[in-house]
């Protein structure tokens, strides 16, 4: 069930570093390094995250980055996987 605006804006005030995507179907956190090897393990630890959880986010990186996106993409919007997704990699990285 795809979720409420006002109850995305209550847990992306939960979730450190994270922002509602421009059409408000996807949560986004990007994550800066100090060069292209720790931005492609962070896109894998999402992968293997996504993998393991059976719900994929959208990875886009590069040298010094990597952001990560979570999206129900057969809702078409955002769903309580995406935000418990977030929470778990950030957990990952705590």
């Amino acid at each position: 069930m795809i979720l409420e605006p006002d109850d995305i804006a209550r847990r992306l005030a939960d979730r450190d570093g994270w922002s509602l995507s421009p059409d408000g179907k996807a949560i986004t956190r990007r994550f800066d390094f100090k060069g292209f090897a720790k931005a492609v393990e962070m896109a894998n630890l999402a992968g293997w995250l996504g993998n393991k959880r059976g719900h994929h986010p959208d990875v886009a990186f590069g040298w010094g980055y990597c952001q990560v996106s979570f999206t129900t993409h057969d809702a078409g919007g955002l769903t309580d996987a995406d935000f418990a997704a977030a929470a778990h990699l950030d957990a990952l990285l705590s």
